[in-house]
């Protein structure tokens, strides 16, 4: 049997088939990724009401925070959502934006972009679309979006420098972008850092709470912001705004 590789010793396309493969567990009802109790209760803890969402729809959500409850979406807006997964924060999000928006889910699992796809014909929705693609190289036009959200996804990044320019480069001046990720307050051992397990359960590749604000400003972001936080030791969930300028 091959001894697997540590994090530090993978290049950043294994880093992402790790990833992958994870995240294709997670979309299958029986895994889970959020410790005792349901998919359900767990979204619920977040704020999510979900009771009206049939479960094939919240079975394989694994998000760290609530982003489409701070983005004050807008009817007619076009909202993308970074590493989307079975779609839920997209649905809502489509009731948020009415059937003059568009609600877009990103996703590199194939397993999670054709559960979404099934989800949305399951609720009858009209305004989402599911992309297959990677948040480092997003399968969306220059200057088309109004608002990005993501949930707990970023952090799963090898390039969150390129996942903040790639935002910026698909939202239109005067966009903005609330996501909820985890960051952290001290450095993570690096036995943590080498774990798969831990870099694919949204701890081992985080990063340090203002380097990861200081990436979003690098992008060109402005007034970037965390508007609250939950701290878990070292580790935080944050939900962050930034806006991209309007010239």
């Amino acid at each position: 049997m091959t001894e697997q590789k540590r994090v530090t010793e993978m290049s950043n396309d294994e880093i992402k088939e790790e990833v992958r493969k994870a995240y294709a567990k997670v979309a299958q009802p029986t895994s889970s990724c959020c410790g005792t109790g349901t998919r359900s209760d767990y979204a619920k803890a977040l704020g999510y009401s979900v009771d009206d969402l049939p479960e094939s729809v919240i079975e394989s959500f694994a998000g760290c925070g609530n982003p489409t409850a701070l983005a004050s979406l807008k009817e007619g807006e076009v909202v993308v959502d970074l590493g989307s997964g079975a779609g839920l924060d997209v649905f809502l999000a489509a009731r948020q934006v009415g059937p003059s928006g568009l609600v877009i889910g990103v996703d590199m699992t194939p397993a999670m972009i054709e559960k979404a796809k099934d989800n949305a014909e399951k609720l009858g929705v009209k305004n989402v679309e599911f992309r297959f693609g990677e948040i480092e190289s997003l399968p969306v036009d220059d200057e088309s979006v109004d608002v990005i959200i993501s949930n707990c996804v970023i952090n799963l990044a090898p390039d969150k420098s390129k996942v903040f320019q790639e935002a910026f480069r698909i939202l239109h001046p005067g966009g903005r972008m609330l996501i909820s990720d985890i960051v952290l307050e001290a450095s993570l051992p690096q036995e943590t850092r080498d774990e798969v397990a831990s870099y694919t359960g949204c701890l081992g590749g985080a990063i340090l709470k203002e380097e990861y604000l200081q990436l979003i400003r690098d992008a060109g972001f402005t007034d970037v912001r965390i508007i609250s936080e939950a701290s878990f030791n070292i580790a935080t969930s944050a939900k962050i705004e930034a806006f991209k300028p309007r010239s």
